[in-house]
Parts: structure tokens; C-alpha cells; sequence
């Protein structure tokens, strides 16, 4: 007795390849059409949808594939495989498999990780290849023009795969960084001049060596007031290394400085905003392989030769053998590998890289003129969003929006599934724009940095430098404390603040109002990055430091459940509490909770009523200023392909300003200079 009904094994075995082959094409439309989108989108649901897209697409290709030899093999070994005409179009069909497995030009990569696995998919590579190719040889002896177009679906099949393998190589981060390298420089020829020097002295002179820096003058006059594209891609050019952790030269920097120091904050923003663009499209499309003759040459042969099977199939008329629903399903094959091919030479026109190179030319030719005529203006390049992350709001929620019973409740099913801190991490969190006005006030204050003698001994202050200005602060104690506790306490100080001056009014229009808003966005900000992706702060204990704090607000807003009901009332209820003896006398050193060490740090600020907020954002500032400094280039790469992260444009102006200790290059060398006399 079968376990399964004759009857769906039928079934399985007339639809099954036939479904994959659905599933693969839309697979490989999602990859397509949202590929790019994550670069300026941050939804969740998005990164989802991609995640499964790119992790099934291989999968189905491959498994369609093994299919389609295995049902070949099968024919073969019964002999009957001259009385099924279906079985010459599934060998077709196994060629577009491949040509899937190639991706689209939008996406290589769907993480960094991917980049780093490249040795593997070349050996991935012989499996899905060698299947296609030995579908192709049964296919041959067949009738004539099926198995040539199969012939030249493979080939764009190879080279589509070719282009992907390669993309992988060149943005794995030991290539990538080997790329950037220069040319091995020996220096001067030292046992030269040495014989020099012996020789001069036998010859009777006295010989004296000078030491001289050979340093080339370079203009600093060599971009234009405005800021464009080509300016921004010569700046991404310089700076890439920093995205690989390298270093780059004193020259470099004066020559971006000056440049900066001339642009607006919105000017300053777009053009890192333009370099993040071009670092995604290398690390995680294929525009390493793309953009250049090479790639034109490749994209141009798989569309012309895609195109020309189209043409061909549709024009034979010796199809009437097949079934209705075969043909439909390869006309839909070929449909869909067409739009793929021709989304991917629009990609290439309306691209950041094309622009520029034509942008650079003086004199546009007439394809130029033409291109630029299809091209359309890019409207966004990140997100311009910053998630926002409130430890008050979250503590109020949780108590009022269910009831005991139900919170353990969840809090059980969470726990079993293991999904509860992967939960409690992002259901909390909430998006707002990098406003205009935002972007001026943080490059401002990097600007001001520059005149700073010595910047990069600044940032281990962790946002103490600011407070030396205020002296009427007695805030002592904040000196010794670590960047993640200063985080929650700068945090919580800041809630209460904000809620003792505006409460829930949010339609004020005092100016104060407006550095609040910016500084209080900054507080979430930086709350959710500790919460969400601490990798991108200095170490430090932030989660238990978090979790302890949290605890401790819960317990502090259940023992007054009947008189709280929203966080202005909470906020009002902490600066009541009788803080004469220091938190950590009492509780000691066990527990990392920090919420009445903000309620003194809140208590110190509310007394400075004119400077309060001005206090606020300049110590915000530092800290944003602090936190990105001291991440390394290679998470911020990883961040965009999740839309952007405020901290990583913030870090590449610092960068162009000369805020970083990454400059330790002189170019030219020291040469000796020497003397007879």
C-alpha cells in the first residue's frame, strides 16, 4: 500500500518542474525589482521578503536543475526518450536555470558575509553547470534550432554566472583591500647612494648628507563651488580605503578639508550621500564587473543573444507538438529573461557611474546626449531615516498595554520560540527623518571640531569635552563613566528634561523647542543602535546596563501602577525621589542599572534654565561624533544595505574634515641630499 496516492504523484510529476520554474521567475523578479531598494529603504519586512528571495533562488535553480537530469537519465535508461516531445523543451528550460543562478545586475551579495563565501561558489559553480551542460548534450541530437538556442542560452547562462563569481572576488574584504593597494615602492636606491658617498670620500671630499622631504604641492583648488557627481566620485575614489580600515595620506586630507569647509551641511550630505551610493553598489551589486568596457561588452552579448533565442523561437513554426501550457511557460521563460536583461541596461544607463563618466566630459557625443536624455533624476540614495529607541516609552507601554496575566503569557511563547530578545529589539523601535535643519546643526558642529588643535584627543573624552565649558555643572562624577553608561544616562536625562519643558506639546515653535527635538532624536538614536546593533559603539557593557535599567523602571513604575499612566507623569514621579545619597552606595556594584544616576544628572540640568538645551546637544553631538569615529569602516559597510545609518554618513564627514586618525601617509619621500665640499 502507497503512503501516497497515485493520484498526487501524478500530479507531482506533471507540475513540478513546471512550479519551480514559477517560483524561480518570481524569485528572481523580487531580487530584481528590491535589489536596489534596500539601499535607501529600511523596513524590516523588506530585508525580509529579500532574505528569503535570495536564499531560495539558488536552492530552486539548482533542485530544478538535478530534476530535469535525473527525468533526462530516466528517458534515457528506458528508452523512451524519443516519445515524450515535452522532454526537448524541459532540456530549454534547464538553460534559463542557469542563467537565474547568474542574478541580476542589482544584486550580488545579500550580506558582506556572502562576499567572503566567493571561493566557495566557484566550486558551487561546477555542479548547476555541468548539469546544464549535460542536459545540453542529449538536447543535440535532436531537431536543429531547439538545442541551438539552448546553446545560446547557456552561454549567457556562463557569463551571467561569470559576472557574479567575479563580483563576489573583487568585494571580498582581503581583495577589496589588496585592490586598493599601491604599487610596491622600494624607495631610493640606498646601496647606490652609499657608493656614491664612499666614492666622493675616496675622491678627497667631505661629504655631508642632508635629510629632504620630497612632498608634492598639490592645489587645493580643484573642485568646483557646487558640488556634482564627478567630484563626489573622485572623493569616493580617495576614501574607499577607510571602508576597508586602511589609511590615507595628510594631502588627502587638507585637499577634502578645504573642500568640505565651503559646502553647506545639506551640500555636505548629499555628496557622502552619493559616495555611500557607488561603496553599495560595489560591495553588494555587480558594479565592480559592470561599469566598465568589459561588463558593456558582456551585457551587450547576453541581451543580444537572449533577444535573438526570443526571436527564433517565436518565428519556428515546428512547435505544434509541444502542449499548449509548455510553450506558454516558455514563452514566459524568455519573456522574463528579456525584461532582466533590459532592466539590467537600464540600471547601467540611469546609474551614478555612467553619469559621471559622462558629467566628466566636456563635449557629450551624440550617444551621450542620448543616454542622458533616458536618464532620470535620482531621487533618493538612503533612506534618510534614524530609528528611534525610548527606554521610558517602552517601560510605560509594557505596563499598560496588556495585563499581567497576558504579558506572561507572551513572555513564555517568546521565550520557548527563542525569538524574545530578537523581538523586544525591534518591536519598540520607530523611524523619523534626518531633517535639513538636522544635517546643518551636525556638520556645524563638526566644522567647529576642525579648530580644535588636537581633535582626535578629544574623542576619548566621550562627551566630557563639551561640559568643560560649563562650569556652573558640578558633574565630577560623569568623568570616569564608560560611553555606554553615558548613553543611558544622557538618555534618560534628556526624556525628562524634554518632558518637563513640552510635555506632549510637540506644535511649539520656540527655537529651543527645535534643539530639543534634534537633541532628543539623537538620544533615541544612539539608544537604539546600543540596543539593536552595539557593534557599532566602542565596547562596553550597554545590553546589561540596558536590561537592568529597564528592570529597575518596571519595578519603579509597578509600585506606582495606580497613579501613572503616561510617561510625562512617570518622568515627574523620578524627579521626586530623594536622591541625597549616591544610586551606588545603596545598590552597589552588582546591579548596572543607571535610572537614578539620570534622575541626578536631570536634576542638574533643570537647573540650568537658559544653557539647558544647547548643554544637551553639544554633549549629543559628541557622542554621535565619538560612537562613529570609533567604528570600524567594515560595519559601516555592513549597514548599507539595511538603508543607511545616520552614524556612517556622520563618520565619512568627519573623515573629509580631517576628524579621524586614519591620515598617516606623507606622499614622496625622504630622500638624502648630499654634499662634496
Amino acid at each position: 500500500m502507497n503512503l501516497i496516492p497515485l493520484r498526487l504523484i501524478t500530479f507531482l510529476n506533471e507540475w513540478e518542474i513546471r512550479s519551480f520554474i514559477i517560483l524561480s521567475l518570481a524569485l528572481q523578479i523580487l531580487l530584481t525589482m528590491l535589489g536596489n531598494r534596500r539601499k535607501y529603504v529600511c523596513k524590516l519586512w523588506m530585508r525580509t521578503i529579500l532574505w528569503c528571495a535570495y536564499i531560495l533562488a539558488d536552492w530552486v535553480a539548482i533542485v530544478s536543475l538535478g530534476i530535469i537530469a535525473k527525468s533526462t537519465l530516466d528517458e534515457c535508461q528506458k528508452k523512451t526518450i524519443n516519445e515524450d516531445p515535452g522532454i526537448e523543451l524541459r532540456w530549454f528550460w534547464a538553460q534559463f536555470f542557469l542563467l537565474h543562478l547568474g542574478g541580476p545586475d542589482t544584486i550580488t551579495a545579500y550580506s558582506l558575509e556572502d562576499n567572503e563565501l566567493w571561493l566557495r561558489r566557484v566550486v558551487g559553480m561546477v555542479v548547476p553547470t555541468g548539469l546544464a551542460f549535460y542536459v545540453l548534450l542529449f538536447a543535440f541530437p535532436g531537431s536543429y534550432w531547439l538545442p541551438s538556442l539552448s546553446a545560446l542560452i547557456f552561454i549567457a547562462g556562463v557569463i551571467k554566472y561569470v559576472e557574479r563569481l567575479f563580483s563576489l572576488y573583487a568585494a571580498n574584504g582581503e581583495n577589496f583591500r589588496n585592490a586598493m593597494l599601491p604599487e610596491p615602492d622600494p624607495g631610493p636606491n640606498y646601496p647606490k647612494f652609499m657608493e656614491e658617498v664612499a666614492m666622493k670620500k675616496a675622491e678627497g671630499f667631505n661629504v655631508v648628507v642632508d635629510h629632504v622631504i620630497d612632498v608634492p604641492v598639490l592645489a587645493k583648488h580643484e573642485f568646483p563651488d557646487e558640488p556634482g557627481l564627478h567630484e563626489a566620485y573622485d572623493l569616493y575614489v580617495t576614501f574607499k580605503p577607510l571602508f576597508a580600515d586602511s589609511i590615507l595620506s595628510f594631502q588627502d586630507r587638507d585637499r577634502s578639508e578645504f573642500y568640505f569647509l565651503r559646502l553647506s551641511g545639506e551640500q555636505a550630505f548629499h555628496v557622502v550621500e552619493i559616495e555611500h551610493g557607488l561603496m553599495f553598489d560595489e560591495l553588494y551589486t555587480k558594479a565592480s564587473f559592470v561599469y566598465n568596457i568589459r561588463g558593456y561588452v558582456c551585457r551587450g552579448i547576453t541581451l543580444t543573444l537572449t533577444l535573438f533565442a526570443c526571436l527564433v523561437f517565436n518565428i519556428i513554426r515546428e512547435k505544434r507538438k509541444y502542449s499548449v501550457l509548455d510553450l506558454a511557460i516558455t514563452r514566459l521563460l524568455l519573456a522574463v529573461a528579456i525584461f532582466l536583461e533590459v532592466h539590467g541596461v537600464w540600471i547601467l544607463i540611469d546609474s551614478d557611474w555612467t553619469r559621471q563618466i559622462l558629467t566628466r566630459r566636456g563635449n557629450i557625443s551624440r550617444p551621450g546626449r542620448v543616454i542622458q536624455w533616458f536618464q532620470q533624476p535620482i531621487k533618493k540614495r538612503w533612506s534618510k531615516k534614524m530609528a528611534q529607541y525610548n527606554l521610558l516609552d517602552l517601560c510605560v507601554r509594557d505596563k499598560s498595554a496588556v495585563s499581567p496575566r497576558s504579558y506572561q503569557f507572551l513572555s513564555s511563547i517568546k521565550k520557548l520560540t527563542k525569538l524574545d530578545h530578537y523581538v523586544e529589539k525591534h518591536r519598540h523601535k520607530y523611524f523619523v527623518d534626518v531633517s535639513i535643519d538636522l544635517m546643518e546643526l551636525i556638520f556645524m558642529e563638526l566644522k567647529s571640531y576642525t579648530t580644535v588643535p588636537v581633535p582626535a584627543a578629544m574623542w576619548s573624552r566621550r562627551g566630557s569635552f563639551s561640559l568643560e565649558k560649563y562650569t556652573s555643572l558640578s558633574l565630577d562624577w560623569m568623568k570616569e563613566r564608560e560611553f555606554h553608561e553615558r548613553i543611558l544616562l544622557w538618555h534618560i536625562a534628556t526624556d525628562i528634561c524634554y518632558s518637563e519643558d513640552w510635555g506632549d506639546n510637540r506644535t511649539t515653535t520656540d527655537e529651543r523647542k527645535h534643539t530639543a527635538d534634534h537633541s532628543k532624536h539623537i538620544s533615541e538614536y544612539m539608544l537604539y543602535l546600543l540596543v539593536v546593533y552595539p557593534f557599532m559603539l566602542p565596547i562596553g557593557n550597554g545590553m546589561r546596563r540596558f536590561r537592568d535599567t529597564c528592570a529597575e523602571a518596571r519595578v519603579f513604575l509597578k509600585e506606582r501602577d495606580a497613579i501613572i499612566s503616561s510617561k510625562v507623569e512617570a518622568c515627574k514621579k523620578l524627579l521626586e525621589v530623594n536622591t541625597g545619597v549616591p544610586p551606588a552606595k545603596v545598590k552597589g556594584d552588582r546591579s548596572k542599572t543607571v535610572l537614578f544616576d539620570a534622575c541626578i544628572l536631570a536634576k542638574a540640568l533643570l537647573a540650568e534654565k537658559e544653557q539647558r538645551w544647547e548643554i544637551i546637544s553639544k554633549v549629543w553631538m559628541e557622542m554621535l561624533a565619538h560612537a562613529a569615529t570609533n567604528c570600524s569602516g567594515n560595519h559601516h559597510a555592513r549597514q548599507l544595505r539595511k538603508g543607511g545609518e545616520l552614524l556612517s554618513h556622520v563618520w565619512l564627514l568627519m573623515a573629509h574634515l580631517g576628524i579621524t586618525e586614519q591620515f598617516q601617509i606623507t606622499q614622496g619621500h625622504a630622500r638624502a641630499k648630499m654634499q662634496a665640499t
